[in-house]
């Protein structure tokens, strides 16, 4: 059995198991969340991995950047659940890595953020409605790969998020952006996933 069979493996039981789980975390809000922070975490992590070039955006380790707004709560509060959930996760694509809850710095000082921190994945937690095409803008060219803990963030540009549709958990990914974004996802992950143009 080869690496790429094993890791379909993997995924396809994370998939599984999301289907088994309670579904809604919490502190879902009026932005629908439909998977769980700690699943999306686990999620995250093993989807990296299928995008051909994460291993040279990342290098020696995974830098997360965790984006919270400051003054909105359930924000905060997913920021902090997300942290916790890929601290407690062995490696993130294959790698180690670490994660840092961000304040939201606005669009324009996305790309420099991105840059001074080395982030290999961007994460933006509930909260970003109104900033989604902003931070489409701002990623367009970068090196780094875009998650939505809110399933509509991915039709709107963000590259990857995850939903449960008729009961099933699916995978989300807008490949226009994450061409824009150079994330090049395997045949293996488009399979699995809803594509977003």
């Amino acid at each position: 059995m080869t690496a790429a069979t094993r890791r379909s493996i993997v995924v396809a039981f994370v998939f599984a198991a999301a289907a088994l789980s309670t579904g809604v975390p919490d502190d879902a809000r009026a932005e629908d969340v439909n998977v769980p922070d700690t699943l999306q975490a686990e999620l995250v992590a093993k989807v990296a991995a299928y995008d051909r070039g994460f291993a040279a955006r990342a290098g020696d380790r995974a830098h997360i950047v965790i984006l919270e707004k400051p003054d909105d709560p359930d924000s905060k509060r997913w920021a902090t659940h997300l942290e916790a959930a890929f601290h407690a996760l062995p490696d993130v694509g294959g790698l180690p890595h670490d994660e840092a809850v961000v304040a939201w710095p606005g669009a324009s000082a996305l790309p420099d953020l991105v840059r001074s921190r080395h982030a290999a994945i961007v994460y933006l937690t509930p909260g970003f409605g109104n900033d989604v095409g902003a931070i489409r803008a701002a990623l367009d060219g970068l090196d780094v790969l875009s998650v939505g803990a809110v399933a509509d963030y991915v039709p709107r540009g963000i590259v990857l998020g995850f939903d449960v549709i008729s009961g099933k958990p699916k995978l989300l990914v807008n490949v226009g952006q994450a061409r824009r974004q150079h994330v090049t996802f395997m045949a293996e992950i488009l399979k699995m996933a809803k594509v977003y143009e």
